[in-house]
């Protein structure tokens, strides 16, 4: 007999067509979520509403970010959800169930003003031209980490000033990239990829040496390379943040930005929403008579 947790795992990638970063993130929640029950005497059929309640409890007790809580109780949520459809649990034990207070706070960011002083970072080394234009690119088109790594050559539309990128769920979406990223991009690709290939071949935009195709802990330490000395702790997530925060600020429509940053839900878009001081300054400057 399948053991359930996989008979779940195998449904995200058959039914719903996750992506296998996605479906290590279920994978490692619902794991730990399961030794929590079952050191408490329980299965993974066979718990209650107390137990996830006590399994958030614990979390918080851990130390964990509340988004990451709230990650957890989503991999439970469509767990949970699998279980019903197949008949293996009569009553849903998350119904109404809500997520952590608070955890959709806004996320950090810094200026436009240190972002920009940020993208200027890298020069004077071999690979810097590469590295700036993966900068570039990641506060351009507030692409996540994976989305930029998976660039190929042929995603790239100079003359429209388009990329396409696939993300979550397998789905592609296209994205504007302004004219200085993509300057950077041509400057790469002519005067720095040919020499990192060294004669070797790759469908990928980003590549590491020996013309390996760039991974997301080289990503991970390239940004921390060029993040000494900032006001956050920048990762790839930092320049999706500012991407999106900084579009809202300049006037742009939620829903466009909903469908740039491949976001199904708009709720999920709304959290850069969240009024700062800098907003309403700005807004009653704007828009008060006597701004």
């Amino acid at each position: 007999m399948i053991d359930p947790v996989e008979r779940f795992l195998n449904y995200l990638t058959v039914e719903k067509g996750l992506s296998a970063n996605t479906l290590e993130a279920y994978k490692r929640d619902i794991n730990k979520f399961r030794k929590h029950i079952e050191e408490a005497g329980k299965t993974i059929i066979r718990f209650k509403r107390s137990d996830i309640t006590s399994y958030i409890n614990f979390l918080r007790d851990s130390g964990n970010q509340t988004s990451t809580i709230a990650r957890n109780i989503a991999s439970i949520r469509g767990l949970c959800r699998f279980f019903l459809i197949e008949g293996i649990i009569k009553e849903d034990p998350v119904e109404n169930l809500s997520t952590p207070k608070g955890w959709k706070k806004i996320p950090r960011i810094i200026g436009t003003d240190e972002v920009t002083g940020f993208l200027n970072k890298p020069e004077g080394k071999p690979l810097s031209l590469r590295d700036r234009a993966i900068l570039e690119m990641l506060y351009s088109s507030g692409l996540r980490a994976s989305e930029v790594i998976n660039i190929k050559m042929g995603d790239i539309n100079f003359e429209a000033g388009f990329i396409t990128v696939t993300g979550k769920g397998s789905k592609e979406r296209v994205i504007p990239v302004n004219e200085l990223a993509l300057k950077t991009l041509t400057d790469y690709i002519e005067n720095s990829r040919p020499d990192i290939l060294k004669k070797r071949t790759s469908q990928y935009l980003f590549i590491a040496k020996g013309g390996k195709p760039m991974t997301r802990q080289r990503l991970w330490q390239i940004i921390k390379t060029y993040s000494a000395g900032l006001s956050v702790n920048i990762s790839p997530h930092t320049l999706r943040h500012c991407f999106a925060s900084h579009l809202l600020d300049g006037g742009a429509d939620l829903r466009a930005l909903q469908k740039m940053l491949g976001h199904t839900d708009i709720s999920t878009t709304q959290i850069y929403t969240k009024v700062t001081p800098e907003r309403l300054k700005k807004v009653h400057k704007n828009y008060h008579p006597r701004g």
